[in-house]
């Protein structure tokens, strides 16, 4: 059995969007009780993750970190097509991953206490992004 969802995603620019609820909402709707739930977002220069829900220091912390890892206009960069920020979006897609894979028990999203699950832009500029969740049970 399998279920499977579009979710459109608007972003503000560089930063996390914790969209669990919806992936909560997919989970729900779909009717599996048992299973994995799958989310991919079709992009190249934004990324998913599960990190802390809690306390916001720690996606800050993480964008800082992300700073070191690709920062942007460095002039080893070849591909700058869309600006200053472009092939850094890239690489930090890359690092980061663009899929997830959660467990899914009793019709929910087995995550721990304090995980959410965010779509984390790259770009300065916000977009709207797709993000395909698909439950297999």
């Amino acid at each position: 059995m399998s279920h499977q969802t579009l979710l459109r995603c608007p972003t503000r620019g560089r930063s996390m969007t914790e969209i669990t609820a919806q992936v909560a909402e997919v989970v729900a709707a779909s009717g599996i009780a048992t299973g994995l739930a799958h989310v991919f977002v079709q992009h190249t220069s934004c990324s998913l993750l599960i990190t802390e829900n809690a306390d916001p220091d720690v996606r800050r912390d993480l964008e800082t970190l992300a700073r070191r890892w690709a920062p942007d206009a460095d002039p080893a960069y070849r591909h700058d097509q869309e600006g200053e920020d472009d092939m850094a979006a890239h690489a930090r897609s890359v690092l980061t991953g663009t899929s997830l894979s959660i467990p899914v028990g009793q019709g929910r999203l087995l995550l721990g206490t304090w995980q959410g699950i965010y779509l984390w832009e790259q770009r300065h500029q916000g977009h709207t992004r797709q993000v395909v969740v698909t439950v297999l049970g």
